[in-house]
């Protein structure tokens, strides 16, 4: 059985911190580091705090915890993701918790776990924040958290056990709370883990709800990705997931709106249709627990990038990056465009990369393109794209407004053609010409 356990870790932590690093943005442009905080309160398990401050938070920041994957550590979650970048760009703070028992996986297993302060690691969490609010004007209505794998379990426990202090959750490849529940001091559910553990949407939401009995005030918003394929943490998880957190909003397990935001993706929301739905989960056809993380989704669902950084706030002279809407495009600069194609029959899909190759960090962006005849846009990500067919204006939605000097961002769309998936020969970045490669 031990034997057992190892592999499976040893597989989460190859998978995860591939699917992590998958994704990885440039290193942003900012004298902000992250450093590491003690004393910081109750911490029974002997959990270490990292703490990322942007150089120029905002006015009352959000407060991000990202919670890293078994074997994995808070400094390792925070350059191998997004994280810290998008902080940069939307002035939020980032806490980092980071493992110290062996595995490096955090306890969701054990009833201290499973109990609000009855110890173990979500407790030293919890002081993680307290010690953040006493110090920073935190946002009390965007604590937020986030993980990996064993991270992602964790945020389904954050957020059954804290209900009154995060509003939301992202959680990639986890499972339910409770799901991996033991008592015999084993840190891994094999059960769980296969997908053998299911329950009626009723009895998930009364282990949330036992978690906290007194609690009857507002519940955190989910959302939760998981692949088909996931050979770690079994696909039926998902589902539990989701029975789980809509019981626990009062909601049918009947999705209110259903889409496709990329090829392979089925994203569904539940009591809701827009961007701010009470429960979303985002099914990855095929997909391993290699799992692409998209931490701009997560950041936009956790409502982090509604806020600016200060330009008053402590930190370099110069401001910070900030993202005004489509509505404000940023001066026109050098650019470079990358297209990539992949066709079948009546159509394709198309994958464009963004570079700013020019000096200055452009804040809203907009790119034209004239499509070859025949060819018709369906859907597409990242980007707003109008009209369907003939010149098309590509531009950027609320998460991806700014491109820094050297950085590049991508969007996509699916298409049908009439016999040709020919690419565009020209493209224009906010009316400046742009290369082609």
């Amino acid at each position: 059985m031990r034997s057992k356990v190892k592999a499976l870790l040893a597989a989460i932590t190859m998978l995860a911190a591939t699917a992590v690093a998958a994704v990885v943005l440039p290193p942003p442009a900012s004298a902000a580091a992250l450093t590491e905080v003690t004393g910081f309160g109750a911490n029974p398990s002997n959990l270490r705090m990292y703490l990322y401050v942007p150089d120029n938070p905002a006015p009352r920041p959000g407060l991000l915890v990202a919670v890293h994957y078994c074997t994995g550590t808070g400094p390792a979650f925070y350059s191998g993701s997004q994280f810290a970048a998008l902080a940069d760009r939307y002035g939020y703070i980032v806490i980092y918790p980071s493992v110290t028992r062996s595995s490096q996986c955090f306890d969701v297993a054990s009833p201290q776990a499973l109990t609000r302060g009855g110890g173990s690691d979500p407790v030293g969490i919890k002081s993680m924040i307290d010690y953040v609010r006493a110090r920073y004007p935190v946002d009390a209505d965007k604590i937020v958290a986030t993980g990996v794998s064993s991270g992602a379990m964790m945020t389904n426990v954050l957020l059954g056990l804290y209900p009154d202090v995060f509003s939301a959750g992202s959680a990639f490849a986890g499972v339910p709370f409770g799901c991996f529940a033991t008592t015999n001091g084993s840190e891994w559910n094999s059960d769980c883990a296969n997908g053998l553990v299911t329950k009626t949407p009723q009895q998930w939401g009364d282990l949330v709800r036992n978690a906290y009995p007194a609690y009857t005030g507002r519940r955190p918003r989910m959302q939760t990705w998981h692949g088909t394929n996931d050979e770690v943490l079994r696909y039926p998880n998902f589902g539990e997931q989701i029975d789980q957190w809509t019981n626990v909003h009062g909601l049918s397990q009947t999705p209110s709106f259903t889409d496709t935001p990329k090829s392979g993706y089925t994203r569904t929301r539940y009591g809701g249709t827009g961007d701010t739905a009470p429960v979303e989960a985002i099914s990855l056809n095929g997909v391993s627990h290699n799992l692409p993380v998209d931490a701009a989704a997560a950041v936009h669902f956790l409502g982090l990038d509604t806020t600016t950084p200060s330009p008053s706030s402590p930190g370099p002279s110069s401001p910070g990056p900030s993202s005004p809407g489509p509505s404000s495009p940023g001066p026109a600069g050098a650019c470079r465009v990358g297209y990539t194609v992949n066709s079948w029959s009546t159509g394709f899909t198309a994958s464009v990369t963004v570079t700013n190759t020019g000096t200055a960090a452009i804040n809203g962006w907009t790119l034209r393109f004239t499509l070859p005849a025949g060819q018709t846009v369906t859907n597409a990500w990242n980007a707003s794209v109008s009209p369907s067919s003939g010149t098309v204006a590509a531009t950027n939605v609320s998460y991806n407004a700014t491109v820094a000097a050297g950085a590049s961002q991508t969007f996509g769309f699916q298409a049908t053609h009439t016999g040709s998936a020919a690419e565009p020969t020209a493209f224009t970045l906010n009316g400046a010409t742009c290369a082609v490669v």
